[in-house]
């Protein structure tokens, strides 16, 4: 797809998601092991490092990955749109999300063990057969699957989480913190098996929200987005409203000593995450189709079209900041600290990722990633004539 074929809300969307993506990683599974108690709201209280974990929990927290998931069901509901005259749809289609498994676990075993990318490939083989068929059948899979992932976050776990979480959050200090690169890289292969079960507690709401993000696609709302702004704006009204009242509520006990919700805290958290993202996605898609807010967010749709190499080059850049094989901070920083380190990389990538874009047509994982799923290496400069990459289809 060329530049001025593609929607420039999703990309600056997108774009905008990376930074809550970047700075609940960094926060959370960078700065200190994922198994450490307490994680954000470790913090002294009144401290600027609490100030900025209620932040974070409150109006980022599992939003950004909600509205990243939401995100990567429109872009495959988009390819199976675009290949529909391909009578090898599926196969490409397939092969895509093969080549992004492929890439996830590369990341998860050599770079970071928080990855995303192969739980997003898998979910994406069980979206892939939802993608032809009714609207209605995607919105009530994606009800049941919700539904299915509430019960779970009620009910004892399917996959037991690790019963020794602090002394891996000890073991994960001392191999992070100094470490070499085989030292670190023998612990995260141990460490993997402790954070599966997280996954599977996540894979259905990933699911499900694919499946959103793909009705959201087929109904046209995206397409015809100035014409329906009006309805847009009713969406993000709502969803920011309810999702951030949720959150919240979620948060309240920890945040500001609220009365417990006992186990009632985790669905309510997790769907105030995903309403609240989609009213977030539904505020920018309505207003980047306003003129003065496109020009004003225009900034992040580099970003957003190059967020798989950005992704990855922030887990590189923070392992290098945090581990032992670089600059050793892990378990040492607070949050506010860290969360400055993390706007600081997210705003050298904006610059970098508008650098690149002007020469270039794809970011390098981005052309790595199409030319392995087409079969053939794709033109690279961004002068190279739109018809010579069509005909190499």
């Amino acid at each position: 797809m060329s530049p001025s074929e593609r929607l420039d809300a999703i990309d600056v969307l997108r774009g905008l998601a990376l930074f809550g993506v970047l700075a609940m990683n960094i926060v959370i599974a960078f700065r200190v092991s994922i198994f450490a108690p307490s994680l954000l709201n470790a913090e002294p209280a009144g401290s600027l490092d609490r100030a900025a974990a209620a932040v974070l929990t409150v109006a980022v927290g599992s939003k950004a990955v909600a509205l990243f998931s939401l995100l990567f069901g429109v872009g495959l509901a988009i390819q199976f749109e675009r290949l529909a005259g391909n009578a090898q749809r599926m196969i490409l289609l397939v092969r895509r999300l093969v080549v992004l498994l492929a890439i996830g676990l590369v990341h998860l075993y050599l770079i970071w063990d928080g990855d995303i990318l192969v739980e997003y490939a898998l979910a994406g083989f069980v979206v892939l057969p939802f993608l032809g068929g009714a609207r209605w059948l995607m919105a009530g899979a994606a009800l049941l699957l919700l539904g299915l992932y509430v019960t779970m976050l009620l009910l004892p776990p399917i996959v037991p989480l690790p019963g020794a979480a602090g002394a891996l959050a000890a073991d994960a200090t001392r191999a992070y913190g100094t470490g070499g690169f085989f030292d670190v890289l023998a612990f995260r292969i141990r460490e993997v098996p402790a954070i599966f079960p997280l996954h599977v507690m996540a894979f259905p709401c990933t699911v499900a929200l694919f499946l959103i993000g793909a009705f959201v696609w087929r109904s046209g709302v995206l397409r015809r987005a100035s014409a329906n702004r009006r309805l847009l704006f009713v969406v993000a009204t709502v969803g920011i409203l309810l999702g951030g009242g949720l959150s919240l509520a979620a948060a309240g006990q920890e945040l500001f000593d609220w009365p417990s919700l006992g186990r009632a805290h985790f669905p309510v958290e997790q769907l105030g995450a995903v309403v609240l993202a989609l009213g977030y996605a539904a505020a920018v898609i309505a207003a980047v189709n306003l003129s003065g807010w496109r020009r004003m967010l225009g900034w992040a749709a580099p970003l957003g079209r190059m967020a798989l190499t950005n992704y990855l080059a922030q887990s590189v850049i923070c392992g290098w900041i945090f581990y032992g094989y670089g600059l050793g901070q892990f378990g040492r920083l607070g949050v506010a600290a860290t969360l400055a380190i993390g706007i600081f990389v997210y705003l050298a990538q904006v610059v970098f990722s508008a650098w690149w874009l002007r020469r270039y047509r794809f970011g390098p994982v981005e052309w790595l990633w199409r030319s392995c799923m087409y079969g053939v290496p794709q033109p690279m400069r961004a002068t190279v004539n739109l018809a010579i990459m069509r005909a190499r289809r």
